[in-house]
């Protein structure tokens, strides 16, 4: 009994017992997967039998196919619950059968655990494993569905979007409103469309196949319904408005200046009824046959005397004096309006300084000047002084100055300059002081202005405010560069300087005229259009070329005309003026020096006519010489270049004939200025290329002109004078060649 007990402790019976475990293991196994096999083939039949009555009615009722969609998912969680029971009746079944074949308890345990729990457990793994392949194997046909959806959709809403461009250009806000609504509901419909096929795709079994079914109805509703419309906000479509333009705003001595009339015959004024003349200046004016004045100087000889009304070291009211500029046409009378006030406030003077500084562009202008105030200054003891180049600098420094025991003293009480030479005087003249200047004088300012980078102006200012010496720090009259006024600048008097500018086409650019430093100015004008009148601001315009369009006063007696012409019929044409119609005397402008001296020798060569020319060739003695001949009646024709434009006063030139068309209407405007001066008749005749003739006349035009009539001669008319203007072109030719030669020899 002993040794029983110790083999069966051994392990005898233990080995009898597990091969009748590993025996019945076996056969459960086999029975598990029997009834596995036997399910699949359940489910595989039962879907087949409920997945085309489906597909049939969501083929044909789409409208059922929300209840479709619950009632699959019903079905799906009812699979799951029954096979989650059938799993669990399963295992109770193969607990009993192995409680009945085993002998203990134990054992039947033991068995559970190392077979049918086993078994179970394998047989879950392949399901799951089955069904995740399947799962994946959906979602990735799923992906791909969708992402060839979405290309084409993305496609079509490009078009739509294209489409939608043009037509949202033509219908009003309130359509673009409504189109962004509905696309904004298209849109959540296809989201939530997207959102039920991704709950579909996560289903199991039978869920999964109505997924795919679901997938199918969706992808065919979205090719029937219209592409969903994009979101985004389209700019365009704005509406063109009238830009309002701004209009430049003048300073109020431009927007309104003092008015001066335009027609001189009808508006003289007897000199007698101008007020503020003395005696002495009317005998003269009279004396040199004036009986009356211009409007010009009617209006501008009372104000620069009453600047001057209480003497020359105060203005009215004890102020500085503004400065004056003056805008009016040629011949209008601007030189006397400026001598006869000038002249009458230097009457008094005790002591001679230089006290009125007249500078002009030209020396032959500032010769014309000089001559006008030795008219008026004769017997009133006042000495004119001229430093043009005309002369040596030597001469002209001996005229300024006087050498005197302990410095030097002034022989001048007004000098007429030109920039450059009034700039040397200022620089290398010793004892030539400007601290006792009153009055400044700006001839043709607007060339004066255009001349400015000479910096002529900022060295008169400089040596008008000069001080010179320690003593004269603390004088009574010293002089100081004014500022803005206040009680500590006026407790003292000084003598103060003013600017009176003068010019036939004076600019309106406040820029430009801002460089001249003028105080307060007054602007008297005869050019004025209704916007001055009524000071809303003067609106420069610009023309093709870019230049600033402005109006100018044209004389009332002039009649311009221009010539059709070639470059070869245009010397014919000046001859037949000459010769035919006998026009004299007879003032041609030409380009460029060169161009004058060639059609002098022209017309000389031709004969026939007293010609002369007059440009920077001629040494100053002989333009003078010319110039008074061409006075007197001795030469017919005079041919120059812009430097007898600006302000030369010729007596008698009755016509003008711009031989070469100007480029600037400022050019023109001075050019045909020489003629109908003082309110007499003058013609006025441009011979122009055709390709000149439109861009002059808007020129033209646009400066306000009164009106340009065309001239036509005939071919027929210079027949008579193309024999002998041949032989004048070969006698031209033989000319120009000894002269190039002398230039080289």
């Amino acid at each position: 009994m002993a040794l029983f007990v110790i083999n069966r402790y051994l392990g005898d019976e233990e080995a009898a017992q597990e091969d009748e475990a590993e025996c019945r293991s076996k056969a459960l196994l086999e029975r598990l997967q029997e009834r596995a096999k036997a399910r699949q083939q359940q489910q595989q039949q039962h879907s087949q039998e409920t997945t085309p009555g489906r597909k049939i009615r969501a083929d044909t009722d789409p409208d059922l196919s929300d209840k479709t969609g619950k009632k699959k998912r019903k079905l799906g969680a009812q699979k799951e619950t029954e096979e989650e029971e059938g799993n669990k009746r399963s295992r109770k079944k193969k607990i009993k059968s192995l409680q009945v074949d085993s002998d203990t308890p134990e054992q039947t345990e033991k068995q559970v655990k190392k077979g049918g729990v086993d078994s179970a457990g394998e047989t879950d793994q392949t399901e799951k494993r089955v069904t995740v392949k399947k799962k994946e194997k959906r979602k990735k046909e799923a992906t791909k569905t969708r992402r060839t959806e979405v290309e084409e959709e993305n496609e079509t809403e490009q078009e739509d979007n294209v489409k939608e461009l043009a037509e949202e250009k033509k219908t009003p806000a309130n359509k673009r409103k409504n189109s962004q609504q509905k696309s904004k509901q298209e849109a959540g419909d296809q989201n939530v469309e997207m959102d039920t096929g991704g709950e579909e795709e996560d289903e199991e079994g039978g869920g999964s196949d109505e997924g795919e079914n679901s997938e199918e109805k969706t992808s065919d509703q979205s090719t029937k319904k219209v592409p969903p419309q994009s979101t985004l906000t389209i700019l365009g479509g704005f509406e063109k408005k009238a830009v309002q333009k701004v209009q430049r705003v003048l300073p109020q001595w431009l927007a309104q200046p003092n008015l001066v009339q335009r027609d001189i015959k009808k508006n003289l004024i007897p000199i007698g009824d101008v007020p503020g003349i003395c005696p002495k200046l009317l005998t003269k004016l009279q004396s040199n046959g004036i009986q009356h004045f211009f409007p010009v100087q009617a209006e501008l000889i009372p104000a620069v005397l009453e600047s001057a009304l209480h003497g020359l070291l105060i203005g009215r009211g004890g102020y500085r004096p503004r400065d004056i500029c003056v805008s009016a046409p040629t011949g209008s009378g601007k030189t006397l309006a400026f001598v006869i006030p000038v002249v009458q406030a230097l009457l008094e003077r005790v002591i001679c300084e230089v006290r009125v500084l007249a500078v002009l562009p030209t020396k032959e202008l500032a010769q014309q000047v000089c001559k006008v105030f030795h008219t008026y200054n004769d017997g009133t003891g006042l000495k004119v002084v001229m430093v043009a180049g005309q002369k040596s600098f030597a001469v002209e420094q001996a005229s300024l100055v006087q050498s005197i025991t302990g410095g030097c003293r002034s022989l001048a009480d007004i000098v007429v300059a030109t920039p450059g030479r009034l700039v040397d005087h200022i620089d290398k003249t010793p004892g030539f002081s400007l601290r006792q200047l009153r009055y400044l004088i700006i001839d043709e300012a607007d060339r004066m202005i255009d001349s400015m980078h000479q910096d002529w102006l900022n060295y008169v200012v400089k040596e008008v405010y000069r001080a010179q010496g320690s003593l004269e720090l603390g004088s009574l009259f010293r002089r100081a560069e004014p500022g803005p006024v206040t009680a500590a600048s006026l407790w003292q008097p000084q003598m103060p300087l003013q600017k009176l500018m003068f010019s036939a086409t004076l600019t309106q650019n406040p820029e430009k005229l801002q460089q001249l430093g003028l105080h307060q100015p007054r602007l008297f004008t005869s050019v004025h259009s209704e916007k001055q009148r009524s000071g809303q601001g003067f609106e420069p315009h610009r023309t093709a070329s870019g230049q600033t369009e402005e109006k100018f006063n044209f004389p009332q007696g002039l009649t311009e005309y221009y010539v059709p012409c070639n470059l070869n019929n245009k010397p014919l044409i000046l001859l037949h003026f000459l010769l035919r119609l006998k026009f004299n005397p007879v003032l041609c402008f030409t380009n460029s020096r060169e161009a004058s001296h060639r059609l002098y020798l022209l017309v000389r060569s031709y004969g026939g006519v007293a010609a002369a020319e007059f440009s920077s060739r001629l040494s100053p003695n002989e333009r003078k010489k010319t110039l008074k001949e061409f006075e007197q009646g001795k030469i017919q024709l005079l041919i120059s270049t812009d430097a007898t434009a600006r302000g030369i006063d010729v007596d008698g030139v009755k016509c003008v004939i711009n031989y070469d068309a100007p480029q600037f209407i400022r050019t023109y405007v001075h050019r045909v200025g020489r003629t109908a001066r003082a309110g007499k008749a003058g013609l006025a005749f441009t011979l122009l290329l055709g390709v000149q003739e439109k861009n002059f006349l808007q020129m033209l035009r646009d400066a306000g002109s009164p009106g340009v009539q065309k001239q036509l001669i005939r071919h027929e008319n210079l027949k008579p004078l193309i024999p002998q203007y041949e032989n004048a072109l070969e006698e031209l030719h033989s000319i120009i060649k000894e002269e190039r030669a002398m230039k080289y020899t």
